[in-house]
């Protein structure tokens, strides 16, 4: 099995518990904080991730350094990650998780650059008509790009939407080949 749909697994059977205690949240940001941590600490990752230590090891390492500050079944979920030798999927597991949270709470994540910062009352505006155009609520990440020359490049999921200058500029020119003309 690959292992996109491995991670898929693992996130819908704890998606599906995390459901049935109504939990779904609360258990995503507990496995957002770990899954963190493993990215973000190159030691905690390397002793994850090596075969020389023995589960159990980790397993007690990961107990003493999660419990009481994660709930309990989200730490006997790791463990059984770690037991299974599938540690290295947690960040997969992790995206996948938030994937299915975001479905059920109908959020969509969108990519949106722009040339130039915006300012609060235009991210709002912006925030507002894409989640109208989206039918969900639009999470927005804000990427300055000043190679697009001015307008704006939504993405999310499939769909892009390009208003940029330059991608303007670009049908322009190659209309005019089209035609004949040259742009130089």
């Amino acid at each position: 099995m690959r292992g996109e749909t491995i991670a898929r697994n693992y996130a819908e059977a704890l998606f599906e518990l995390a459901e049935r205690e109504g939990e779904v949240e609360r258990w995503g940001e507990a496995l957002e904080l770990i899954a963190g941590i493993v990215h973000e600490e190159p030691r905690v990752r390397a002793f994850l991730e090596t075969p020389r230590i023995q589960t159990s090891e980790k397993n007690q390492v990961l107990r003493s350094a999660f419990e009481g500050k994660v709930p309990d079944r989200v730490l006997h979920f790791l463990l059984l990650v770690v037991d299974r030798r599938r540690q290295r999927l947690l960040q997969e597991i992790t995206a996948e998780y938030r994937a299915l949270l975001d479905e059920r709470l109908g959020r969509a994540h969108v990519t949106v650059q722009v040339a130039r910062e915006m300012d609060e009352d235009e991210r709002a505006r912006v925030q507002e008509r894409l989640s109208a155009i989206l039918g969900k609520e639009a999470i927005l990440d804000v990427q300055v790009r000043p190679e697009l020359l001015g307008g704006v490049v939504f993405r999310s999921g499939d769909m892009i939407l390009d208003g940029s200058v330059r991608r303007r500029l670009q049908r322009m020119r190659r209309r005019l080949m089209e035609a004949g003309l040259s742009t130089e």
